[in-house]
């Protein structure tokens, strides 16, 4: 059932007046790809650099959401939308209060990707996908939790790259291919990026 009687109450800030008064840009860095292509990994290193840098940044992974927010989602199709939908939700208030909210999610599906974007476009906050790309061989041979064994096994059903789709980004903003960039060179990108486009501050 869908609320009707609900009104939407806007605070005493702006968003504009909260983040020159914070002296910080909200935004969503959305990391997408494979099980173990690494975006857990970088999305880790670079809340943890941003931190270090005094730069109010937070974030979600999706195994530790699904402990709670989204404890009652499953792997087939309608779940995995559903717990895109939410987590760009969630996301969108972290950047609405100026912090920068850092997803780790597979998100396989582009639409769902698509629709977590335009609800950031359509709030006005900057939406900043990030491609972590890994062959599948090499995602196979990473494996640290031992699912792809177990999917191909028949161990796991849905299992992304497996038995169920992956459908990469057709133009992200930030493209790394974890097998060739180091954890540190893969964070210094995307800081680069950030600078480039003004949402952190400069060296």
């Amino acid at each position: 059932m869908v609320a009707t009687n609900i009104t939407w109450h806007h605070g005493a800030f702006t968003r504009d007046e909260r983040q020159k008064e914070l002296s910080q840009k909200g935004l969503t860095i959305w990391f997408t790809g494979l099980s173990a292509s690494g975006k857990s990994t970088l999305a880790s290193a670079l809340e943890q650099h941003l931190v270090s840098l005094k730069i109010a940044a937070y974030r979600l992974d999706g195994d530790n959401i699904r402990f709670g927010l989204n404890k009652d989602l499953g792997f087939g199709p309608e779940a995995r939308t559903e717990n895109i939908r939410r987590i760009a939700e969630v996301s969108k208030l972290f950047a609405d209060s100026t912090q920068i909210a850092i997803t780790a999610f597979i998100s396989p599906y582009i639409s769902d990707r698509d629709a977590a974007r335009k609800l950031h476009d359509e709030a006005g906050i900057p939406f900043v996908e990030v491609y972590a790309d890994a062959p599948l061989s090499v995602v196979e041979e990473r494996d640290p939790k031992g699912l792809y064994k177990k999917a191909k096994a028949g161990e796991i059903k849905e299992f992304t790259g497996i038995s169920a789709p992956y459908e990469a980004p057709v133009n992200p903003e930030i493209h790394i291919r974890t097998h060739e960039v180091s954890i540190e060179e893969g964070v210094q990108i995307i800081l680069d990026y950030l600078r480039k486009k003004e949402y952190i501050p400069q060296l």
